[in-house]
């Protein structure tokens, strides 16, 4: 690609080679000239895209306290108003989903269609959020005391923190973002340091709408590149929930660092996720999934398929079929309607992907039926490995497109192998025969906090909760009750009479 395709690409944004990346609600863009730049490169090509300014600890400030006096304003603001802000996002989104998508496959690298579908998940959200700014139900109950009324109802939190991982750059924080924003809060993102031109982008969109209809800029952002102001956003007491989207290794930092000032957090960290494949399945359909789940994003979503538990009957049949299709798995520029696979985000994945082929090749109980090598850059081959479920890489994540195969005898111990790993996010299992499906989707089934029959662990609709359990973090984000997180839950008792009855039927007689 060339310069001026770039700086096409880029202009259409209204980025240019240097850009502030820091937005306060009532300051709007922060720059300070001393600051330091932060550089982007592309993922597919090494050239450098443009800089983003890295916040100062004094714009850090700004923009906390300015997100805090608005979020007063914001949650007065109706309900069903606020969703009215978020459908003018959907609108713009849908306006500029192509060349946000080409945005998205610039800087991050996964194809054109994926970034396409990252924006259509944005929009999704945006529809989903506006329904749910007039059903954000309380409940009501009998009360034990006469003449009382027992309900709950549900209030803003105030400020939401989102910290979001390059691999969906832009969909998970609209995840976060628009759920919280109708429930009326405003938001602070942290966006990755290595996709931060996408990110100010979309603050851009976002902001641009809701100050052309009249409304506060809900949507603020600060820009790090050495996770010190990070830290400090983990660490602030001025943050009511914190969201947090990366490896479970992080998270594993976040989480009591929160908890330690007694925050909420929710967070949705690493996933080894497995599609167990019985005697019945249906091939022609579990093939194309598991190649999808394994090589979409070159590996790197926390829902890609990394382990295929097949039926010992079928096992050798189906490494054939998959090694045929990764042969047509066309690899190159994302930008090309025809690539299935672009490049890993950066020199640093591909040492991780050479690491574990490395680790592979010294244990005689793995062995690598196809790919194993790195291409150019950062392209890589993508990866088929026969191996046992209780080898050390297979119980790691490597976020990169590396899939193992293995085999079992009975569908309990199937589901015993995809369990026993320390990740539980993602699952599936493909089969013609209604009692294992609906085993695998009993208490005694999957682990995992999304499990799916005859469709892939990757591509979730935003309709159902997102997340998983053990070390994804146990958070859910996107559809279904998700949006209670970003409110607290209120307990009310109203006495209506004139007696004063004690619950529990005590009582306290002062003569």
């Amino acid at each position: 690609m060339s310069k001026q395709d770039i700086r096409g690409i880029l202009g259409k944004f209204g980025l240019e080679a240097e850009n502030p990346g820091t937005y306060s609600a009532r300051s709007g863009w922060l720059d300070d000239p001393k600051g330091r730049w932060l550089e982007s490169y592309s993922p597919a090509t090494g050239e450098l895209l443009g800089k983003v300014r890295v916040t100062t600890p004094e714009q850090y400030e700004t923009v906390i306290e300015e997100a805090r006096a608005l979020a007063k304003e914001w949650r007065r603001i109706p309900a069903p108003e606020r969703g009215q802000a978020v459908r003018l996002m959907g609108e713009v989104l849908r306006e500029r989903k192509s060349d946000l998508g080409d945005l998205v496959a610039l800087e991050n690298g996964k194809i054109k269609q994926e970034g396409d579908g990252e924006v259509q998940e944005m929009i999704d959200i945006a529809d989903f959020a506006l329904g749910q700014s007039r059903m954000l139900y309380g409940m009501q109950t009998h009360s034990e005391r006469p003449q009382h009324r027992l309900f709950e109802q549900w209030h803003p939190l105030g400020v939401v923190g989102i910290i979001t991982a390059f691999n969906f750059p832009v969909a998970v924080w609209s995840w976060n973002a628009f759920n919280s924003a109708v429930c009326g809060n405003t938001n602070v993102w942290k966006p990755s340091p290595k996709t931060p031109l996408i990110s100010v982008a979309v603050q851009k969109l976002c902001n641009d709408t809701l100050e052309k209809h009249g409304f506060p800029a809900i949507f603020t952002m600060f820009t790090d590149d050495n996770n010190k102001q990070a830290e400090k956003f983990v660490a602030d007491k001025r943050i009511d929930l914190l969201s947090f989207t990366g490896s479970s290794e992080v998270a594993k930092k976040v989480a009591p660092t929160v908890a330690s000032r007694l925050g909420k957090y929710l967070i949705e960290a690493g996933g080894n996720n497995a599609i167990i494949v019985d005697e019945t399945a249906n091939l022609d359909m579990a093939i194309p999934a598991i190649a999808f789940g394994a090589v979409g994003t070159a590996g790197q979503r926390c829902t890609t398929t990394r382990r295929v538990i097949a039926h010992e009957s079928v096992v050798d049949g189906l490494t054939e079929k998959l090694v045929n299709a990764y042969k047509t798995v066309r690899i190159g520029d994302p930008l090309d309607e025809k690539t299935l696979m672009g490049p890993l985000i950066d020199k640093t994945a591909v040492r991780n992907y050479e690491q574990a082929i490395k680790e592979i090749k010294k244990n005689p109980k793995a062995e690598i039926v196809y790919g194993g090598n790195p291409i150019e850059g950062n392209y890589v081959e993508p990866t088929i490995v026969r191996a046992q479920n209780d080898l050390d890489i297979v119980q790691r994540e490597t976020f990169a497109p590396i899939l193992y195969i293995m085999s079992y005898k009975t569908l309990e111990e199937a589901v015993e192998m995809q369990n026993a790993v320390p990740q539980g996010l993602s699952s599936a299992i493909f089969t013609d025969r209604l009692q294992h499906s609906e085993y695998y989707l009993s208490h005694d089934g999957s682990d995992c906090g999304i499990s799916n029959v005859n469709i892939g662990t990757s591509g979730a609709e935003i309709g159902g909760a997102f997340g998983g359990e053990k070390e994804t973090g146990g958070g859910r984000e996107s559809g279904s009750d998700a949006w209670k997180q970003y409110m607290r839950r209120q307990t009310n008792t109203i006495n209506w009479g004139t007696d004063l009855p004690l619950a529990q039927g005590i009582k306290f007689d002062l003569g």
